[in-house]
């Protein structure tokens, strides 16, 4: 997608802002060297991006995709490290998991996910929390917490059984089965299904079609959509975080991700951050 760019911060250098129709902004995840995975300061800017453009008065809808194939690959694995070793560090990559949640639903914008590709992991949960999702025909959702033995706490877990029926969030979150764009379609995931070349025109003229809705409107139509939402998301996302954040503390995740684990025991830990 192209357009006239927006100013960006600090900070925001794989975060692209352009602005292709009247009143849409597109946030574009900009790191197709790297599948599109969130460093951390796209992590970082994530948190507030959403109120900065609300901010800016001539943006009236949102569009999120990402460069290239991939919509978002999830966590960068460079962070992973520092993710086991330092408990100040993940603490803090779990409050701004939770904040990208939290201001994504309550942005008075709305915002449109183009899938484009793959969005795994963080970037399946960015999918979820948009207003509309536009999926390419061969995009797909995935969420692999579980299946590297560490609890789906950025979104996943609060935010899935409060849009589909919670049987088959259980099968997505336990397996970390893909979901199809045709599966996301029919489970209500996504809004709409498009061939993969005509994506990116759907997503603006979407988002361009909500911009000449009125503002007020959308605004509080919306408030009103997510505030039972919030209200019952919240309490899971809070505690899904926190036992996120104690998964890197087992054996089960460190011998998952190649970590050298002290002791030598089986590196089967399964007890995870609920046990």
């Amino acid at each position: 997608m192209t357009g006239e760019g927006l100013q960006a911060t600090a900070g925001e250098a794989s975060l692209a802002v352009t602005s292709p129709a009247d009143g849409v902004a597109v946030v574009t995840i900009d790191r197709p060297e790297k599948a599109n995975t969130i460093d951390d300061p796209i992590h970082y800017a994530l948190t507030g991006i959403w109120q900065r453009i609300e901010r800016r008065g001539d943006v009236r809808a949102i569009v999120l995709t990402g460069r290239g194939r991939v919509f978002c690959g999830g966590g960068d694995r460079d962070q992973w490290p520092s993710l086991i070793e330092d408990r100040h560090y993940r603490r803090n990559k779990m409050n701004e998991a939770r904040a990208i949640v939290v201001n994504m639903l309550r942005c008075e914008l709305p915002i449109v996910a183009a899938v484009n590709g793959p969005a795994v992991g963080l970037g399946c949960t960015l999918a979820l929390a948009a207003d509309l999702v536009v999926m390419a025909e061969d995009a797909r959702l995935v969420d692999p917490h579980v299946a590297h033995g560490i609890v789906a706490g950025d979104g996943g877990a609060a935010l899935l059984p409060y849009l589909i029926p919670p049987a088959q969030a259980r099968s997505i979150l336990f397996t970390g089965r893909p979901v199809e764009a045709e599966e996301a379609l029919r489970l209500g995931l996504a809004t709409e299904v498009v061939a993969t070349d005509a994506l990116d025109a759907r997503a603006v003229a979407l988002a361009a079609q909500l911009a000449a809705c009125s503002v007020d409107a959308i605004r509080d139509t919306k408030r009103a959509i997510n505030l039972g939402l919030l209200q019952q998301a919240l309490p899971a996302l809070e505690m899904s975080s926190a036992a996120e954040a104690s998964s890197f503390d087992t054996e089960h995740y460190r011998r998952g991700v190649g970590y050298p684990v002290a002791g030598g025991g089986d590196g089967d830990d399964r007890r995870g951050a609920g046990g």
